[in-house]
């Protein structure tokens, strides 16, 4: 992803030029580390760009948290920021596509948008992790009156796809580039036919991770209509039986089980494990039920909260849990004129929310946008404001 490596500057000049540049917004130190942070605004994105100083070479390079999804509107900005500090680049991958950038696309939806938005197809089917999204287009053209939401957090694929989109007119698909497992939590329910999980991370090591678990299967039941269906597939003979075992713990559904089914488009991953020989399980979970409409009114913004002096010290270093979620204070940046920067993570514990709450002297707001609405998420946001408050 882009990035400048540049020879070591002094990053206090920053603060001189914000008033001037066409692009900064403000400069933050860590209270914690040697890092600093640069607000920016550009195209009707904000964002931060991270400034991670070395004595050989400093980095400038987006922020995993607030980036925004389009390419090169990064690279734009990072070199604009360059430019304005006259910074001495060493190296740089910042080199501007001339090609459309891909997540200009109207196929492109931001999680922001679900939280009101019109289907244009009575039928709507979701994909989870497409990958190459073979399986995602082949579906797509295959069943043209289905509108297919595919999700996907690795931002390159979702370009690609985007692109193949556009260059086979289909007009059939919505790319979302987000975690499912908070992705679900926007749809009305029963709206879906099928929910495809197809080849997820096994994470044997870190089970806590997997986009299967008892709350997504209970998320998946509610967005499915009845007699719609979530489709497992998965050549890990572990994440099998561990699906396996939740599935079969929820009551009212039904579960099919298959090994080695051939489908009518496989990825070029599982024809190399056919070839090898090497079994495939697809696990079939139906939904029997009709499930109530959520209608859920959350707000989550601070009202009276603000910066007050010596709060940075004030909130707990460690993890705080509670039941059904955790909030941690992670890291704070703060600015010469006593603004506070905090990078926070809130939620559920195989759902986790990444989200900066900005902080001045007269209010309090995430930066750059709020939380999904969830019920866990709002449970989390109302003990900060507590945190924040006390």
């Amino acid at each position: 992803m882009p990035h400048l490596k540049v020879s070591p500057f002094d990053s206090t000049c920053i603060v001189k030029l914000l008033e001037k540049s066409k692009v900064m917004t403000l400069y933050a130190k860590s209270l914690s580390s040697d890092d600093e942070v640069i607000a920016v605004e550009h195209e009707g994105e904000e964002f931060l760009l991270q400034i991670k100083p070395n004595s050989k070479a400093t980095l400038l390079k987006y922020d995993k948290v607030t980036r925004p999804l389009k390419v090169n509107i990064l690279k734009k900005v990072i070199g604009t920021v360059s430019n304005e500090l006259g910074l001495e680049i060493l190296s740089s991958n910042i080199t501007i596509s001339n090609s459309k950038a891909p997540l200009s696309s109207e196929y492109f939806k931001k999680i922001e948008d679900f939280e009101e938005i019109t289907f244009p197809k009575d039928k709507v089917s979701v994909e989870v992790g497409f990958g190459s999204g073979k399986h995602l287009l082949y579906q797509a053209q295959k069943n043209p009156d289905t509108l297919f939401i595919g999700l996907e957090i690795h931002t390159p694929s979702a370009q690609q796809v985007l692109k193949q989109i556009e260059l086979q007119g289909i007009d059939n698909i919505w790319v979302v580039n987000y975690d499912a497992r908070l992705f679900l939590e926007m749809l009305p329910s029963n709206i879906c036919e099928q929910i495809f999980v197809h080849f997820p991370v096994p994470w044997d090591k870190k089970p806590h991770r997997r986009v299967i678990s008892p709350s997504f299967l209970d998320e998946s039941m509610r967005v499915l209509c009845e007699g719609g269906r979530l489709e497992l597939r998965t050549d890990s003979n572990k994440y099998f039986w561990y699906a396996l075992e939740t599935f079969f713990a929820v009551p009212k559904v039904e579960v099919v089980v298959r090994k080695n089914e051939a489908l009518e488009v496989i990825s070029k991953y599982e024809a190399r494990w056919k070839r090898q020989e090497k079994d495939i399980y697809d696990i079939y979970v139906k939904c029997k039920k009709t499930s109530d409409e959520k209608n859920l009114v959350l707000d989550f913004n601070f009202n009276i909260v603000k910066y007050r002096n010596g709060l940075e010290n004030e909130l707990p270093k460690k993890a705080l849990v509670f039941e059904g979620y955790f909030i941690h204070f992670e890291r704070m940046y703060k600015t010469e004129d006593g603004k506070l920067l905090i990078k926070c993570a809130f939620g559920s514990f195989d759902r986790p929310e990444h989200k900066y709450i900005f902080l001045d002297k007269t209010s309090c707001r995430y930066f750059v946008s709020p939380p999904v609405k969830t019920l866990v998420n709002y449970e989390a946001h109302k003990k900060i404001m507590e945190l924040l408050n006390v």
